[in-house]
């Protein structure tokens, strides 16, 4: 994460902080730093200080579940430090907790006033991203109130209403006001000789709509205590490969981010399920491909994940039609949104449907969850929603009409809605953009694995022989149609998409490594194309690139246009290992394993296009998510593509 911001995760909670524990609150940068809850920041300032000045830190926050670090006060070599201050911060559900321990260096009593500056500003995510966006906020009015042994501060807006509630133990000497809305919490801690004196704060965030009866931790080991039991039980009976000891290590690592990572959701019969979000900090919220692609990945080793996406998503799926959203009859949502701004209207994504691979993925999943365990129960269960989901395919989502999947540019919402979803990101090989509606090869493959899977599922499940018939023509014919107008023979390659026209979009991108995946090429096709992304100008050395080097609209710090995706290089590792190249599996495999181990062994979201001949190590992207459960997922993918070789 840039910034030198810290992250903690605890199901829908985060908090960001600095190197010596400090929330800012500061707008600026790529990922404001903060405690959020639902899509609202809880705590926007949380600055320490003693004896009226900032500490420094002698040892800064380390990656951790918990934050700790130690403070001293500001002084030279000839002046050692009176006292130390040893800080520990933990997030959980809802809540953030910290221990202080105050250890006087003195061998005479010392007093030390220590203060704590604490702020909330209740701003919604998407006021703090970095596209200078603006909303109003009429009416709205913040308010703070001194409790028993802390601080209360409250936001209303019309029926919108939050609160975050700071106490301490032992309670504040005073609690002061500072002039800019933010209270100081203040203490006198007489020490004696080389004694310690400890401090605990909390913190609970009651979002709008929150019901439940919130309790904090009552330490930041308590709170460790919860996380490694989550991991364990994501972690229990996975056979990790013992002859690769660093795929092992970043299918460990991946397993306890997916603990780490579970949100809460509700399926069709109002059951409380925890379903994987997609990543931390900017997508803390359940997002419909990213949470089929997490289950699919995870399947053979913990398909409780898909058994909770599924009914989570089907009791998401559109019913109706409606245009701020992209809503339209049997289509699965792509994102969930629990915010002031989505809320009022002002986002359109509190339940946005602007994606148009969720659906088939979707299918895909239910079809892959029976195959691997044998479930039919969730199948029939769901095969209402299934059903709209392929009829959703077949019409609005444009196979019958126009014999392909289609979407179009949502001026409210996103311009792209395949997983390759910026501005820009579908494009020509000199990187026009296409106008009108698209076509994106990535889901055509999708919808005819899901078409596939389906008519298995009408055939053995529903015994609808009929239906599956029609699913299995309709999938056939999708085949056919693709490989007459996406190859291109001069390129020996199929294209990224075509646009409304039935042009291709030339650009050579990895999302043929999708359609290896899906198993929609012939073998001859698919072979040629598995052997061409291992070429240099895709293969990074850390993985394929979105799109190859040497083209015009290549750039190895855009997100989409010539970076590497681990999620991505996943499913290609899949597809090779599917028309039996392999090599070339344990190559992109061994690729992504090593830029996990060099950082932790823990893949983020996307990494830099920059090679590996030139950068001997991973080159980070700027703003990538550090915990993106598709990533930490993706081990467990290599895993199943090439065993532990």
């Amino acid at each position: 994460m840039t910034d030198r911001h810290h992250l903690l995760v605890h199901g829908g909670t985060f908090a960001a902080v600095g190197d010596g524990g400090d929330i800012s609150g500061v707008r600026g940068g790529s990922s404001p730093d903060g405690l959020f809850v639902r899509d609202a920041r809880h705590l926007s300032r949380w600055q320490l200080t003693v004896d009226g000045a900032v500490p420094e830190a002698l040892s800064p926050v380390a990656d951790g579940d918990t934050a700790r670090c130690v403070l001293v006060p500001r002084g030279g070599r000839q002046e050692p430090s009176a006292y130390a201050i040893f800080r520990e911060q933990a997030v959980g559900d809802s809540s953030f907790v910290e221990l202080l321990r105050v250890t006087s260096n003195r061998p005479v009593p010392v007093t030390v006033r220590l203060a704590l500056t604490v702020d909330a500003d209740f701003t919604d995510q998407f006021e703090l991203r970095s596209d200078h966006r603006t909303y109003a906020k009429t009416g709205a009015v913040r308010s703070r109130q001194v409790v028993e042994d802390g601080v209360e501060f409250t936001y209303q807006r019309g029926e919108w209403r939050s609160r975050t509630t700071v106490t301490a133990d032992p309670a504040p000497d005073a609690v002061e006001e500072t002039g800019t809305g933010a209270r100081r919490l203040v203490w006198a801690l007489d020490l004696e000789p080389h004694d310690t004196a400890e401090l605990t704060l909390r913190v609970i965030a009651r979002p709008h709509g929150e019901r439940r009866a919130l309790r904090v931790p009552r330490s930041p080991d308590a709170v460790n205590e919860q996380l490694l039991s989550m991991e364990g039980r994501f972690v229990e009976g996975v056979a990790f490969p013992t002859g690769w000891p660093e795929l092992a290590a970043a299918c460990a690592r991946g397993l306890a981010d997916l603990a780490a990572l579970q949100v809460p959701a509700t399926g069709p019969d109002g059951e409380e399920l925890r379903v994987p979000a997609a990543g931390a900090p900017w997508f803390l919220t359940l997002l419909g491909r990213d949470a089929l692609l997490t289950s699919l990945f995870a399947l053979p080793y913990h398909p409780q994940l898909a058994a909770a996406t599924l009914p989570a998503l089907a009791a998401t799926q559109a019913t109706g039609t409606k245009t701020g959203s992209v809503a339209q009859p049997g289509k699965i949502v792509h994102e969930v949104r629990h915010g002031e701004l989505a809320h009022f209207g002002q986002v359109p994504y509190g339940r946005y449907y602007g994606s148009v691979d969720a659906t088939p993925l979707f299918l895909v999943l239910l079809g892959a969850y029976v195959e691997q365990t044998g479930d039919t129960g969730l199948a029939r269960r769901l095969e209402p929603h299934a059903r709209a989901a392929v009829g959703w395919m077949l019409d609005h989502g444009g196979l019958t009409s126009r014999g392909y999947l289609v979407y179009r540019a949502d001026q409210g919402g996103l311009a792209n809605q395949n997983w390759k979803d910026s501005p820009g990101a579908i494009c020509s090989a000199d990187g026009t953009r296409p106008t009108g509606p698209v076509m994106a090869a990535g889901a055509q493959g999708y919808a005819y694995d899901a078409l596939r899977r389906t008519a298995w599922l009408a055939r053995t499940v529903w015994d609808d022989k009929t239906y599956a018939a029609l699913l299995e023509q309709a999938a056939g014919d999708l085949r056919d149609r693709f490989q007459r107008d996406f190859w291109m023979p001069d390129r020996s390659f199929p294209a990224l998409a075509l646009d409304g026209d039935g042009r291709p979009l030339d650009a050579l991108a990895s999302d043929a490594g999708h359609l290896l995946w899906s198993g929609l090429l012939d073998k001859e096709y698919g072979e040629v194309v598995g052997r061409r992304l291992l070429e240099p100008d895709f293969f990074s050395g850390w993985g394929v690139r979105t799109l190859a080097a040497g083209q015009p609209a290549y750039h190895p710090l855009s997100y989409h246009r010539g970076s590497v995706w681990p999620h991505d290089n996943a499913l290609i590792t899949l597809g090779l290992a599917r028309y039996g190249l392999h090599d070339e599996a344990r190559t992109v495999a061994h690729a992504l394993v090593d830029a996990a181990t060099a950082t932790g062994h823990r893949l983020p979201e996307v990494l830099a296009g920059y090679g590996r001949d030139t950068h001997a190590e991973p080159v980070p992207y700027p703003h990538a998510c550090v915990r993106e459960s598709r990533s930490a997922a993706a081990p467990l993918a290599l895993l199943t593509a090439v065993g532990g070789a």
